[in-house]
């Protein structure tokens, strides 16, 4: 498969800075498995044929995508993989379907807490794990910690999704790293007798049930508000996104727990270069951009603005304990989540 190389030219138009060497960009072709929606990935996709020539075909899925790269093995027509939560980016690892890479870009512009150490997944973008709150029920200027939801003051005020998504368990799981599984099944037995109801529905759902007065408090993501707040298809979420105040906890030690999309190159690559080298385009301002304005994430790499609507949310401390440290734990997280109830709703 004849292969292409980045021109300092074309490395200096991507965004990614002088290099001591060209950087393989890959084939004519590349096979991206995403689990990425379409309308987000496609405009990144067109901008890097344009800039080197490489066409990148997108086969995007809703579920499946580890079972499906296992059945085809080494025959898998994928050159890397792109997935949200690093519980999904773990489990590739874990199933040794992913290189060991390395990449002086990347390892130069994404943060060490943000990439696996042996090169195996890259953070891309950045959503924290945020605390909604109501606007008209709790005061301006009350303060969170993850911590806090645990507090007897907030009993049945507290609104979640199951405890056992992913979402969640990296969550609870940044919540052993700290603090050990003793004090967070504690923790998550005194936020399960907090809950208004049985853990249901997604994260919008949370904020819409702030919306209806169903609770004062909930756990979401960080972009969702930014995409409930410019719903023009769906101008309901726009009330749910307005009855909310989006709350970054632990602002006075630790930080925001984040969580990450990220990439891998598949050991079934043909060229595994090639798709490196798409990997350190979506790393790269230009890329960075797009993903910010598309999906009101936060970007990986410095220099890089958060789109509008997100900016307005303000800055905020994150969490920089390494997410592959995170990983560790979230078999033990989601144990937990199943051994103190949390999914049957408020205790007794």
């Amino acid at each position: 498969m004849k292969k292409m190389l980045l021109t300092s030219a074309l490395v200096a138009s991507l965004g990614l800075g002088s290099l001591s060497a060209q950087v393989a960009a890959g084939s004519h072709e590349l096979n991206l498995y995403s689990y990425r929606q379409p309308f987000l990935i496609q405009p990144l996709m067109d901008k890097f044929k344009d800039e080197s020539g490489t066409q990148v075909n997108v086969v995007y899925a809703k579920k499946g995508m580890l079972e499906r790269i296992k059945a085809e093995g080494p025959n898998s027509p994928a050159d890397l993989v792109l997935t949200v939560d690093i519980g999904r980016l773990n489990d590739m690892a874990e199933a040794d379907v992913l290189a060991e890479t390395s990449s002086e870009v990347l390892e130069e512009t994404i943060p060490t807490h943000l990439r696996d150490p042996q090169g195996r997944w890259y953070g891309l973008t950045q959503r924290s794990r945020v605390i909604y709150v109501s606007k008209d029920r709790i005061p301006a200027d009350e303060t969170f910690t993850y911590e806090s939801l645990a507090d007897p003051k907030y009993k049945g005020r507290i609104c979640s999704r199951s405890g056992k998504h992913v979402y969640n368990v990296s969550l609870i799981a940044s919540l052993i790293a700290h603090h050990g599984e003793a004090r967070t099944r504690e923790w998550l037995e005194g936020v399960r007798a907090n809950l208004a109801r049985k853990p249901q529905g997604n994260d919008r759902a949370q904020a819409k049930a702030i919306f209806v007065g169903a609770c004062d408090i909930a756990i979401g993501n960080s972009y969702y508000y930014g995409k409930m707040s410019t719903n023009e298809e769906k101008p309901e979420e726009k009330q749910w996104a307005e009855a909310i105040r989006v709350v970054f906890p632990n602002q006075e030690d630790r930080g925001a727990h984040m969580n990450i999309s990220g990439a891998g190159v598949l050991k079934s690559a043909e060229d595994k270069e090639a798709a490196l080298g798409l990997i350190e385009f979506l790393a790269s301002p230009a890329a960075q951009e797009i993903y910010a304005q598309q999906n009101f994430e936060y970007p990986v790499i410095e220099g890089v603005s958060a789109d509008s609507v997100t900016a307005k949310l303000g800055t905020f401390k994150p969490d920089t304990v390494g997410l592959a440290e995170v990983a560790k734990y979230r078999a033990a997280a989601s144990k937990l989540v199943d051994e103190v109830g949390f999914d049957k709703g408020p205790s007794s």
